[in-house]
């Protein structure tokens, strides 16, 4: 049976699959602690800085709804291709805006964007690596995620340095996302031998009834239904897997509120401290770049600490694995938003003191420190709860429910600076943390308990 199965060629998933997804990531890791700094220099206000750069993540909330029908309509590499040029139009509006209101549009796109391609990338990683080695395969790519947060802030700081603009930054997500459509252009799919765009008859099955199933699958499939098809092939080493992506981010986008509604217990207690987890990650990304605004950093210096702190994180991102398998998931999730909620009441704290710089540069070191800790915490609580015979819809859901408090911290942030001021926006994200930590202490336990590893 083994012996009927293609070879399974590494290089070519590490050129065409791990390439793309880094240099995007890297792209994106440039253009984030640089999105409030670029609008507080067109004029805008803390509070109206730190809305613009929430709307990244509210896109790609947006973006998760529709990005799922997208992905299964026209394939991965296609959906991949087409949310680059996407983004590219987004980041060329922002290079060019006069304002910050239209620099907000621009930051909007990108975050679409940036939604469909990471299901894309999700989607064409489950079709092109075999299921033994997919975990390692994709908590490598968690990785790769990483390493972009890691150095597209240097490269940040560089291009702002030289050119004395600091939407000149924008560019390096442009140049990171043409050469990520060339990479997915010219190599070829090692799960098909082709290049360049394709027809989409990979998530045609299930959309297209059984005709288009005969003719990708050589008539093997009797039901249109994913399920169906995932419980008839699985003992077919012979039926090529071009579509298995797909179906699954179609099934994950399936049905979402009647999911949310089927798991609400679970998402409505455990699922608020993993928005929560979400809301403070996301809360950090912009609250630090407006701090450095409020201490007078200048942009590429602010880009430079953000830089050194993802490299911090980036170090954990294996060493939270380890820590998870071995002492429990409860183990990471809880110093992770202790970590983090310590940390915005100490920035909070620090707003008047004559040594802020230098409290804003370890206080950005520590949150990085707590967060690195938590790496995949997200995703493992996922997939630990989802059901084990149809997971994509459970982890659709619980996806969305991250998402979803990724999308409303920058906001609360923004909502708070401006009726209040940054310091007490900081402090609100602490007390957030102190709940979420609560919910996983009572909650973790109870669905998860530690005789689960």
């Amino acid at each position: 049976m083994t012996s009927e199965t293609p070879a399974f060629d590494f290089r070519a998933v590490l050129l065409s699959g791990f390439l793309p997804a880094a240099l995007f990531a890297i792209g994106e890791g440039a253009i984030i602690p640089i999105i409030p700094i670029a609008a507080s220099s067109l004029g805008a206000s803390l509070a109206f800085a730190g809305f613009v750069a929430a709307l990244i993540l509210v896109g790609e909330l947006i973006g998760d709804v529709p990005s799922g029908v997208v992905v299964a309509r026209i394939g991965e590499r296609n959906a991949m291709i087409g949310a680059a040029a996407v983004s590219v139009v987004g980041l060329l509006v922002c290079t060019v805006a006069p304002n910050a209101w239209v620099l907000a549009l621009g930051v909007f796109l990108v975050g679409v964007s940036t939604a469909v391609f990471a299901l894309a990338r999700h989607a064409y990683m489950t079709t092109a690596i075999p299921l033994a080695i997919r975990a390692r395969a994709l908590s490598s790519l968690g990785g790769v995620f990483r390493f972009g947060y890691f150095v597209g802030p240097f490269i940040a700081a560089g291009v702002v340095h030289l050119t004395g603009t600091t939407q000149s930054a924008f560019w390096i997500h442009v140049v990171c996302c043409l050469l990520a459509a060339v990479v997915l252009l010219v190599l070829r799919d090692p799960a098909t031998g082709a290049r360049g765009f394709r027809k989409p008859t990979r998530a045609s099955p299930h959309r297209h009834g059984p005709d288009a199933a005969g003719a990708s699958s050589g008539n093997r499939r009797r039901r249109p239904r994913p399920t169906a098809d995932s419980a008839t092939d699985a003992g077919r080493p012979t039926e090529p897997p071009t579509d298995t992506g797909a179906q699954f981010v179609q099934e994950e986008a399936h049905g979402l509120f009647r999911t949310i509604r089927a798991n609400r217990a679970v998402l409505l207690r455990l699922g608020s401290g993993a928005g929560l987890i979400g809301a403070l990650r996301a809360g950090r990304q912009v609250i630090l770049p407006l701090w450095a605004v409020s201490v007078g950093l200048d942009d590429s210096t602010a880009a430079l600490v953000i830089g050194i702190a993802g490299a911090v994180d980036f170090a954990l991102f294996y060493t939270s694995g380890q820590i998870m398998d071995r002492w429990g998931r409860l183990a990471s999730a809880l110093p992770c938003m202790l970590g983090l909620s310590i940390s915005y009441f100490l920035l909070a704290w620090s707003g008047h003191l004559d040594a802020r710089v230098g409290w804003f540069v370890a206080i950005a070191m520590g949150m990085s420190l707590a967060n690195g800790v938590g790496s995949g915490i997200l995703m493992t609580l996922g997939a630990d709860l989802a059901p084990r015979d149809h997971p994509a819809p459970f982890l659709g859901a619980w996806r969305f429910t991250g998402d979803f408090g990724q999308a409303a911290a920058p906001l609360v942030i923004s909502g708070v600076t401006a009726v209040a001021s940054i310091a007490v926006a900081s402090g609100v994200m602490g007390v957030l943390g102190l709940v979420g930590a609560g919910i996983l202490l009572r909650y973790v336990p109870r669905y998860l308990p530690r005789r689960l590893r």
